[in-house]
């Protein structure tokens, strides 16, 4: 078996350098009726701009139809079609590689060098869970959805701040959501000294109420960074408070010593490690303003702030039909009792007190608030809808449906160690000696679609047939396939801090 990790972007790489100079113009193909004919497409109209009257010359259709090298897939055909040039790969071959090696494409490739430090700031977590906005619940579930993602990168990610309410862990534990609890806290010493002699004059303070130090210029620092860089124009003053030093002095501390490091030196040199960090504060839409405040005033009272500041704006949660007063904790009663009620529907009865389903339909009511909080991007405004559908497994793009094919895969592959333990099949044969090419069909990239197309598959396609020698070998290939389904499915849910189930 040929060796080394295909790629879709070396290959579009190598198919773009084999038309020779100019802009990319090919691309991979995903819709089902034209993956029947074509793996990638290079369009008519680019080649006409590229070629002058679209003809390819013969030479570079040879060039693609040839095509070799690190990465690269396999290539079956190439050929000039009413669309444009398209091109079909060995699939056999291209199966047999993948899925011959299905651990080594899941785990994501190690950065080719160290990235900084990165410290995933989200304010929301300071609050209670009862006062967490839907748009605040957006945001945690983004900043762990992202801290997941780095990590299984290879990324060293540290998160702030250390949740101090009482009530939270068991709220962020319930979404599974991993954040550390409250620690001793820093100290704001050196942080109000130089605020203080940062301060507007006295004359201009006027009566403080209590907490309150003054206020602090931050137009200069506005200016100097300019509105390229989002801060917003009307950015002036900022209230300084001891709860507004208490979280720079969270976020100074964090940032400097990082777990694993030696003590900071006292001779150390200023910006020595400001460029060794990076800062991504998560923030619901409605907190941006406060949180550019937080930010400049960072830079204005530590010589050592990060010099690499960036702000993820989560955008606002409307409620469909309902008023936008709902709480976190509220939301995740709903949607949990949303889950036992169609479960009591499906089964005949109400398993809402069975000890056995109390796991399941935690993971089912999690997984609807974390396909919908994050199924669309960040930035863009998220319109939920409350009803009872949003939760059926019959839907394609809920996180029951997600959690029901797991499931299903679960069952399939339990069926087969079943009858293999009765002697009906033999047990599975080296992945070398499977036939490839009896496997036709694409595989594809996300979750939900994964779910959909293998759902799809799973209805059209009958798996553990009859138990006949003769159709061992295309049952092998088909299971070798779902067994990189469930491979990509399982670490996918790991990164939303799901785990896979067995039943549903």
């Amino acid at each position: 078996m040929a060796t080394g990790r295909l790629g879709v972007g070396e290959t579009l790489g190598a198919l773009n350098t084999a038309l020779g100079p100019g802009d990319p113009v090919w691309f991979k193909e995903t819709r089902a009726r034209h993956l029947r004919a074509r793996d990638f497409l290079a369009p008519r109209p680019a080649l006409q701009a590229r070629f002058g009257d679209g003809q390819v010359p013969e030479r570079v259709v040879r060039a693609v139809a040839g095509l070799q090298g690190p990465g690269v897939a396999p290539v079956l055909r190439c050929a000039p079609t009413p669309a444009g040039l398209a091109l079909q790969l060995q699939r056999p071959a291209v199966f047999e590689r993948v899925l011959g090696a299905v651990a080594a494409y899941v785990a994501p490739a190690a950065p080719a060098a160290p990235g900084p430090r990165v410290l995933l700031h989200c304010p929301a977590l300071r609050s209670a869970p009862g006062a967490l906005r839907l748009s605040q619940l957006r945001a945690v579930l983004v900043a762990d959805h992202l801290a997941r993602t780095l990590r299984a990168h290879g990324e060293s990610v540290r998160l702030v701040p250390a949740v101090r309410d009482p009530h939270m862990p068991t709220f962020l534990q319930q979404l599974r959501v991993d954040w550390p609890a409250a620690s001793e806290r820093a100290a704001t010493e050196a942080l109000r000294n130089r605020a203080l002699a940062e301060l507007s004059p006295a004359q201009e303070r006027g009566a403080l109420p209590r907490g309150v130090l003054g206020t602090v210029c931050l137009k200069e620092l506005v200016q100097e960074r300019g509105r390229a860089a989002g801060y917003d124009p009307n950015l002036d003053k900022c209230l300084v408070t001891e709860d507004l030093l208490s979280v720079l002095a969270e976020l100074q501390e964090a940032a400097r010593c990082w777990p694993g490091d030696s003590p900071p030196s006292l001779a150390a040199v200023p910006d020595a490690n400001a460029d060794r960090c990076m800062v991504v504060h998560v923030v619901s839409c409605e907190e941006e303003f406060q949180q550019q405040k937080v930010d400049l005033l960072w830079r204005k009272l530590d010589d050592q702030a990060p010099l690499t500041q960036k702000h993820l704006v989560c955008g606002p949660v409307k409620v469909a039909g309902a008023p936008g007063t709902l709480t976190a904790p509220e939301y995740y009663e709903l949607r949990h009792a949303q889950v036992c009620k169609a479960s009591a529907v499906k089964h005949g009865r109400d398993l809402a007190q069975d000890p056995a389903w109390t796991e399941v339909f935690s993971v089912l009511s999690v997984a609807t608030i974390k396909f919908e909080m994050l199924s669309t991007a960040p930035h863009g405004q998220l319109l939920l809808a409350l009803a009872d559908s949003s939760i059926s497994t019959k839907g394609t793009k809920s996180g029951t449906f997600v959690m029901y094919n797991c499931a299903r895969l679960a069952t399939l592959f339990e069926g087969y160690r079943h009858s293999m333990e009765q002697g009906l099949y033999p047990t599975f044969p080296p992945v070398s000696s499977l036939d490839f090419s009896l496997l036709q069909d694409e595989m594809c990239k996300f979750l939900v679609q994964l779910s959909m197309d293998f759902s799809s598959y799973y209805n059209r396609i009958h798996i553990l047939g009859a138990p006949r020698p003769h159709l061992f070998g295309q049952m092998f290939a088909r299971l070798q396939l779902l067994r990189a389904v469930r491979e990509v499915l399982h670490t996918g849910l790991a990164t939303l801090g799901l785990p896979p189930l067995d039943h549903i």
